[in-house]
């Protein structure tokens, strides 16, 4: 008898410890969310300098850890069989400031950790089938993401689809996603004309892991309230439309190595507002809450 009283007592006490975590879960959960009020309150700003916003903001911002990403430095033999179809006709035009191949048609250049291969034929990859476009008139966006989609696919699969925009032809940008989250300084972007895929530029460096101690970010709407500082002179003039939000990892370019055995650098987390009519995010470090543009 005292047995099964101990047991009750004890079967007690557990259901009130799991109420109070779930209590201490919901606090923690409620801290780093932003509230109705405060998205009303920010439409409220926006609205106010002509800025528009047709999609939810982002609405989380518990503590984030940066990213460890290695340099951007490649393995060249891997290139070289990706981009050319027969390794023994490869003329190596390097010096001691870039690594230049041309084959036929095509090249491949690789300066300062960037990548690009140009071709004056249109592309297809052994292994994922020809990529071309039968029909000319048909280039829009659709038909270039199924000569691009394919590449990815086998060769990097862990990069998603980000962006896309018309000059010249569709180009198409990939970056890497970790977690769920995307890498924006890691990225291989597609120009595809009618002809069918012209150029392929790629930057990226090796994701190790998170690393350090995770921090405070800043809120959505204070990110917002600086995107809205910074835009508010063009705001004036011609309306502005937020056309998404996202929170993303970011590294300038301009402080990166690109020999290997370097010490990783760290990605930090970066809001990515983007907009009509521009093709490219603006990027406002969620630690600090500065704007990098």
């Amino acid at each position: 008898m005292e047995w099964e009283r101990a047991k009750n007592y004890i079967l007690i006490m557990f259901i009130l410890l799991n109420i109070g975590l779930a209590f201490l879960w919901f606090g923690e959960y409620n801290r780093y969310t932003m509230t109705a009020e405060q998205e009303r309150m920010i439409n409220s700003i926006l609205s106010q300098n002509n800025i528009s916003m047709y999609i939810r903001p982002v609405r989380r911002s518990p503590p984030k850890s940066p990213l460890h990403v290695t340099g951007f430095y490649y393995n060249e033999e891997k290139l070289l069989d990706l981009f050319f179809e027969n390794p023994d006709n490869i003329i190596n035009d390097s010096s001691e400031f870039y690594r230049l191949f041309r084959c036929m048609h095509s090249q491949l250049v690789i300066s300062n950790g960037f990548v690009a291969f140009n071709t004056i034929k249109p592309l297809g990859f052994r292994n994922t089938g020809e990529f071309f476009i039968q029909n000319p008139q048909e280039l829009n966006l659709q038909s270039a993401t199924a000569l691009t989609a394919p590449f990815i696919e086998s060769y990097f699969p862990e990069f998603r689809q980000d962006s896309s925009f018309y000059d010249g032809g569709i180009h198409i940008t990939y970056r890497q996603a970790y977690r769920g989250r995307i890498i924006h300084s890691n990225f291989i972007e597609f120009l595809v004309t009618q002809n069918g895929i012209q150029r392929i530029e790629m930057q990226f460096g090796q994701v190790i892991g998170h690393g350090g101690t995770p921090q405070m970010i800043f809120a959505p709407d204070e990110a917002l309230l600086t995107f809205t500082q910074f835009i508010r002179h063009r705001s004036q003039y011609s309306p502005i439309i937020i056309t998404y939000m996202d929170l993303a990892y970011f590294k300038d370019y301009d402080f990166i190595s690109d020999q290997p055995g370097t010490v990783p650098y760290f990605a930090m987390p970066f809001y990515r507002i983007f907009i009509q009519g521009d093709d490219r995010p603006f990027l406002i470090n969620a630690f600090t809450n500065v704007l990098v543009n």
